[in-house]
């Protein structure tokens, strides 16, 4: 009775950290990204509310949750808030089969940093991925406009255009790994001396592009498209509610598949890879904290990435896209797969 309370209060307190985190981090990246385009662009970016505008993501929080709460006239109101519920709990759900770390103990107890490690993990992520069509659809079907209808539906045929690239591109990792296991993965990558991502170049940049498409961030940013829909599916939502589906989206979204993405190709909690012949961590200094930091590094930089992105390309017309994914990214992944059947083999032995 007494171990089944105290795994009990490790998963609650699991569950905690998690949702604090992601929410908390996902609000402040909000300040990061217009951090980052001001630098970008040569100015300083938010300055007034806090120092360098640390106090903004509060402000800019406070201003949404007073704001009306809008309800188009003829619009269907069950979904029309079950939209909001589709898009956020997926998407924050996702961070249970990340593994931030490697098994540590507290107090006698060893806890693994990894909310649920079931053996199907990736399998459950992207089962997730999915519901994401639902919410947009019904957000914009629900809105009963027309300008929020053709937003959803460009977003739509884009995530599932991208959910099969995306899908295939993981392929590989998963035939090095022998696992579907998240934690697995990583281990699997630790034992055999080798990030993914040297034999999984062309996944890894096709992975990148379809978190790019699914996530609605440039250059696949149709659906939003300011000039032609105003914003898209979200242009019949009004105070939170418009705010929490660019928070989901372009931030707990990225968050999630980037933490995947580091979990599948740049071995999860691991320093620096030499491949093959073993791991240098320049962060050695901090001891049994140096996996965690080596994660979120490593997640912060793929976010980075994404945020440069954005202020530096163009946005794609839907056809480009689309034509892009089935063209272009699935042929790739079908050549990434022969070559890791090929490759795998050797990784094994």
């Amino acid at each position: 009775m007494e171990g089944l309370f105290v795994q009990l209060l490790v998963i609650g307190i699991k569950i905690l950290v998690i949702l604090g985190v992601v929410l908390g981090l996902g609000a402040y990246l909000t300040w990061v990204e217009r951090k980052v385009a001001a630098h970008i662009q040569r100015r300083p970016g938010p300055m007034v509310v806090g120092w360098h505008g640390l106090l903004q993501p509060l402000a800019d929080g406070l201003k949404l949750i007073t704001k009306e709460d809008i309800f188009p006239r003829a619009g269907n109101r069950f979904l029309y808030n079950l939209a909001l519920v589709l898009a956020l709990v997926p998407a924050v759900l996702v961070f249970a089969v990340v593994p931030f770390g490697p098994e540590f103990e507290v107090f006698g107890v060893k806890v693994k940093p990894i909310l649920t490690d079931v053996n199907v993990g990736l399998l459950l992520v992207f089962a997730l991925g999915s519901m994401t069509v639902y919410a947009i659809a019904l957000a914009g079907w629900a809105s009963n406009s027309k300008y929020a209808l053709i937003g959803s539906m460009r977003k739509a045929g884009i995530i599932i255009s991208y959910e099969v690239v995306i899908t295939f591109a993981v392929m590989g990792p998963i035939i090095l790994a022998g696992t579907l296991s998240t934690y697995e993965i990583v281990q699997q990558q630790i034992n055999q001396k080798l990030w993914y991502i040297w034999l999984q170049p062309i996944a890894f940049v096709v992975y990148m592009f379809a978190m790019l498409a699914e996530t609605g961030r440039v250059p696949f940013d149709v659906q939003e498209a300011e000039a032609e829909l105003v914003t898209g599916f979200t242009v019949e939502y009004g105070g939170i509610k418009f705010g929490l589906f660019p928070l989901v989206e372009w931030y707990v979204e990225v968050l999630a598949l980037s933490a995947i993405a580091v979990v599948l190709f740049l071995g999860g909690w691991s320093p620096i890879n030499i491949p093959f012949l073993g791991f240098v961590d320049p962060l050695f200094f901090l001891g049994p904290l140096s996996p965690f930091v080596w994660f979120v590094l490593k997640v912060a930089l793929l976010f980075l990435f994404v945020l440069w992105l954005h202020w530096t390309l163009p946005r794609y017309r839907i056809d480009q896209i689309t034509e892009t994914a089935w063209k272009v990214m699935l042929p790739l992944t079908f050549v990434n797969l022969v070559l890791t059947a090929i490759i795998a083999p050797i990784v094994w032995r």
